[in-house]
């Protein structure tokens, strides 16, 4: 013992067994979050395995983004560093064509769209309550809402509130759907996915071209969070 601080060493076993609980912790996370989210979908009448290929799929297929459409803009820039002639005090002016790539994204807006469209169809003849109606006021009232909490921020785009739509859906679900069950769950999913998708992103594209990016990604960075999690919840509560 030196200056009243005690050293002692430790052996290699508990160094060992820390490392594996790390790597334990590692793994075990995605696979307890990925066996909730398959129970989830198994609620709404999908087996474990199509359940957990529709889960990787969403996760996998959001680094993949279709493009669609692509917004040009002219404007002149003052770019530093180019010196005028006739004024060597003034940045010369240039104009440059800028472009963002508008795109749709594989995981947060293809698939999730196919799952809302496949579990309504799958519902409708199972449950006495209307479903056509709700869905389409509930997809009315999130976009709403999401459009209004969403944020266009300059040089970074679009980013949609990660869990007030999908709040928004469930409630509306359970005011429509009458309780917990799957008719709730049902308007609340398609209520959330799409109302997601119209109010964060398409009904935001007006202003993609003042917000000086390359690319803007429907579903995707910054919306996808919220897309998930209006899967989510929504399949709970089945």
């Amino acid at each position: 013992m030196t200056n009243g601080i005690r050293y002692q060493t430790v052996g290699a076993l508990p160094v060992i067994a820390i490392l594996i609980f790390i790597v334990l912790i590692i793994v075990l996370i995605p696979l307890v979050f990925l066996g909730l989210i398959g129970a989830a979908f198994t609620r709404l009448g999908f087996s474990w395995l199509s359940a957990l290929a529709v889960v990787l799929l969403i996760l996998l297929g959001s680094t993949v983004n279709i493009p669609v459409y692509t917004i040009k803009r002219d404007m002149v820039r003052m770019t530093h560093g180019e010196m005028s002639m006739s004024d060597p005090f003034a940045a010369w002016p240039r104009e440059d064509v800028w472009d963002t790539v508008i795109s749709i994204n594989l995981g947060g807006a293809v698939i999730p769209l196919c799952i809302a469209l496949y579990v309504l169809s799958v519902a409708y003849p199972l449950v006495t309550t209307p479903l056509i109606a709700p869905v389409i006021l509930g997809i009315l009232v999130v976009s709403l809402i999401t459009y209004a909490s969403t944020r266009a921020i300059p040089e970074a785009g679009i980013q949609v509130p990660l869990i007030i739509p999908a709040l928004t859906a469930l409630l509306l679900g359970f005011v429509f759907g009458g309780s917990v069950g799957l008719a709730a769950s049902v308007i609340a999913m398609a209520s959330g996915i799409f109302g997601v998708l119209i109010g964060g992103n398409l009904a935001q594209l007006g202003k993609i071209r003042d917000l000086g990016i390359s690319a803007m990604s429907i579903g995707g960075s910054g919306t996808f969070g919220s897309v998930l999690f209006c899967c989510i919840l929504p399949a709970l509560v089945a």
